[in-house]
C-alpha cells in the first residue's frame, strides 16, 4: 500500500487476513459499528455476528488494497474475495482513541 494505514485500521485488516473474528471485533470501540451498504451492526455482539455471517465466516480476502482517501476517516479500495461477496469495495474507517468507531462499506 502506498500510504500509511493507522494502527486501528491495520489491526482490523490483519484480523481479516488471519481470519480471526475475535481480533476483528476487538479492533472496534465498544459502541463502534459496521455499516454494510446501509445495514448497520452496532456493538461487539452485532459486529461479531455480522462478521461471522458475512466477512470472516465467509473466508473473505482483501487483495490489491490501496488507500484512496487518507486521514480520519480513511478509505481503502480493495478487491474482496472468498465465499461471500466478491468484487471491488470501498471501506471507510473512522477512528477514535486508537479504535475503530465505524467501518462503512460501499461500492
Amino acid at each position: 500500500m502506498s500510504q500509511e494505514i493507522p494502527a486501528a485500521v491495520q489491526r482490523a485488516l490483519t484480523a481479516i487476513d488471519e481470519q480471526d473474528n475475535d481480533a476483528f471485533v476487538a479492533a472496534f470501540a465498544p459502541d463502534g459499528y459496521v455499516n454494510d451498504w446501509g445495514r448497520e451492526f452496532r456493538g461487539p455482539d452485532q459486529i461479531r455476528s455480522w462478521s461471522q455471517n458475512e466477512l470472516i465466516g465467509k473466508q473473505a480476502t482483501f487483495t490489491d488494497t490501496q488507500v484512496t482517501v487518507s486521514g480520519n476517516p480513511l478509505t481503502i479500495l480493495t478487491q474482496v474475495g472468498g465465499k461471500g461477496f466478491n468484487g471491488p469495495s470501498h471501506f471507510t474507517f473512522a477512528i477514535a482513541d486508537d479504535q475503530l468507531a465505524s467501518m462503512t462499506i460501499t461500492a
